[in-house]
């Protein structure tokens, strides 16, 4: 797997950059702002792209921004974008660009086995939430019609964000795969989402309940 790197921190870059090596991944790019990555993207073609979600100059969303660059001008480029804390427009706006993205926290690339799974799934093109973040994000948005899921639908749901196949869903949550998708189905119905061959209905259902700023406080179990 080719990658291409954007961290501002010297030291936290050349780290990574060791991890990615020991992950099996081929660093074609390494470079110290969103700028230079969009460059190097555009110049070198990677599998994946991983950014800070807060670079140079300001320090607020020129990651971000640099990584909608990326996926605007490849949409076969897969993102994942690591953060020093759950920015919560921003994996909203991520996730907008469809499948192939990954919101990691940084503590967790410090995991090998954690950052090898994250990147061999956005390559592949699914989508990668930190535990973490869907978890934060549970705890202060809910969807339209997310309130009329079962608490174990909520909990499908909660493993779907973090961009789970029905069988990890069915794996964690020790049910089984038929059950799993009874429940996905159960979801999409709810979430008034058909069936639709230009949509992604994984991702749309985690975009829908991002995107409603009604407050709820129930926590998510399971995930």
């Amino acid at each position: 797997m080719r990658v291409a790197l954007a961290e501002d921190s010297v030291l936290l870059r050349e780290g990574l950059v060791r991890l990615l090596r020991e992950a099996g991944c081929e660093v074609v790019a390494a470079v110290g702002d969103g700028d230079q990555l969009v460059q190097a993207v555009r110049e070198l073609q990677p599998d994946v792209a991983i950014l800070d979600v807060r670079m140079p100059p300001s320090f607020t969303d020129e990651g971000l921004r640099a990584a909608l660059v990326v996926r605007a001008e490849n949409p076969g480029s897969a993102v994942l974008v690591l953060s020093q804390y759950v920015e919560e427009s921003y994996a909203d706006d991520l996730l907008a660009t469809g499948g192939g993205v990954g919101y990691l926290l940084k503590d967790r690339v410090a995991d090998l086995a954690e950052l090898t799974d994250a990147l061999q799934r956005v390559a592949a093109g699914g989508t990668v939430l930190d535990p973490t973040v869907v978890a934060q994000l549970f705890a202060s948005r809910r969807a339209i019609g997310v309130h009329r899921l079962s608490p174990r639908e909520r909990d499908v749901l909660a493993l779907m964000a973090e961009g789970r196949t029905n069988t990890a869903i069915a794996r964690a949550l020790v049910v089984t795969a038929k059950a799993v998708e009874k429940h996905v189905s159960s979801i999409f119905d709810k979430l008034a989402l058909p069936p639709s061959t230009d949509d992604h209905r994984r991702v749309l259902a985690v975009l829908a309940w991002l995107r409603d700023p009604s407050p709820d406080h129930s926590s998510v179990t399971g995930a």
